[in-house]
């Protein structure tokens, strides 16, 4: 979409009437103020509505790529309108939790419609008794387990994987595992 030369697009303020009443009968003056309005019509609307062009919701969809631009976010073409708009709006809360369990399971929550559980194999780790064993060595993998939000929804693993490893910090691998529902609680073991 263009916000130029919008035909039969009337101005709001239109230069013909604005003429000191010499010109208000001049046919001359009246067509060619009229094509002049027909040329600005488009900027004074645009400009009437400039408040607008700043909120995800009501954008323009073309205009979408560069407001996310203005938050630093990259949303994917391919994806519905909708949900660019929705990323757009969300992304300075999504750039407060960058780089976390919390960022990725909401930035996937937003962007697949799936739940998810995060193992980090980052292997950083403390204890709080002196003397304590040294943790296992790390396994630099990024586990990430989603299922659907609702029964019934088929999961674009690919799509999944995508926005996990944009998400992963770059000293990490990504897997992705696509459950059929909520992973069981992990069996207890010992007596």
């Amino acid at each position: 979409m263009t916000r130029a030369a919008i035909p039969g697009l009337p101005s709001r303020y239109p230069i013909g009437e604005l003429l000191p009443a010499l010109y208000a009968d001049d046919d001359l003056a009246q067509r060619f103020t009229a094509g002049l309005d027909t040329v600005l019509a488009p900027v004074l609307s645009t400009l009437d509505n400039l408040p607008a062009y700043f909120d995800p919701s009501l954008a323009p969809a073309d205009f979408l790529p560069w407001l996310a631009s203005w938050v630093g976010v990259e949303a994917d073409p391919a994806w519905p309108v909708e949900l660019r708009r929705a990323v757009v709006a969300r992304a300075v809360d999504l750039h407060r939790w960058r780089g976390t369990r919390r960022g990725l399971i909401e930035r996937l929550r937003l962007c697949c419609g799936v739940h998810a559980d995060v193992r980090d194999g980052g292997g950083a780790t403390w204890s709080a008794e002196p003397g304590a064993a040294l943790p296992p060595p790390p396994t630099g993998e990024l586990l990430v387990r989603v299922w659907p939000v609702r029964e019934g929804v088929t999961v674009d693993g690919r799509r999944v994987l995508d926005v996990a490893t944009a998400s992963c910090p770059v000293h990490l691998t990504c897997r992705v595992e696509v459950l059929p529902g909520p992973p069981g609680e992990p069996e207890q073991t010992g007596s």
